[in-house]
């Protein structure tokens, strides 16, 4: 039992850790001093229900239907490319970001945040498709792999939302703000062509 729970939390772990759009815009939402509480839910409680669809065998549908990744590449793509863009003009004009300056409405963040999580296809090919095929791997056994894997999303989305603050003192500096948009930019963008190129 606890070994299937450390391998569903390990496995979990290394698909989430790596930056990506969501990772990203977390840490950002952080690091202004926001409400992260709301993010840190839909990130997590997402994974929990795609983590729940590839252990209970939709991996293998979204498999014969392609299609329907395709077209969430294409809006993703489109999303990502434009996030990046206003991330590359923040990085021109980084005195407009300080750390505990709420300036993003709560419900602003919360929809970017839903778009972050469901416009992106990584999240279906990893989530549902490898972590759902890893765990069927394991029988019986892979609703407790899903579960340690669940668990590993809750700590690492709870981890960066809420440990962001721990950071302020470095961004207490705009040249920190301006590196931070730098790579957002970078990374929005480059997930966004690859997305786009990709599938269109």
């Amino acid at each position: 039992m606890l070994t299937l729970l450390l391998a569903g939390f390990g496995t979990g772990l290394s698909l989430i850790v790596a930056i990506g759009s969501q990772n990203a815009f977390l840490l950002q939402q952080g690091l202004r001093g926001g409400v992260v509480a709301p993010l840190v839910v839909i990130c997590a409680g997402s994974d929990l229900v795609l983590i729940g669809l590839g252990v209970g065998g939709i991996g293998a549908v979204l498999e014969r239907w392609p299609a329907a990744i395709g077209v969430t590449a294409v809006g993703g793509g489109v999303f990502l490319l434009g996030y990046g863009v206003l991330a590359a003009r923040r990085a021109f004009r980084p005195s407009v970001m300080t750390v505990g300056d709420d300036r993003t409405p709560v419900r602003k963040a919360v929809l970017a945040c839903v778009a972050f999580t469901w416009l992106n296809p990584h999240v279906y090919l990893d989530t549902v498709l490898l972590l759902g095929s890893v765990a069927v791997a394991h029988g019986d056994g892979r609703w407790l792999f899903g579960v340690g894997a669940g668990i590993a999303s809750a700590v690492w989305f709870s981890a960066l939302g809420f440990g962001a603050k721990r950071l302020a003192g470095v961004f207490a500096k705009p040249v920190a703000w301006r590196v931070l948009d730098v790579v957002i930019a970078v990374t929005m963008t480059g997930l966004g062509v690859s997305m786009l190129l990709g599938h269109v």
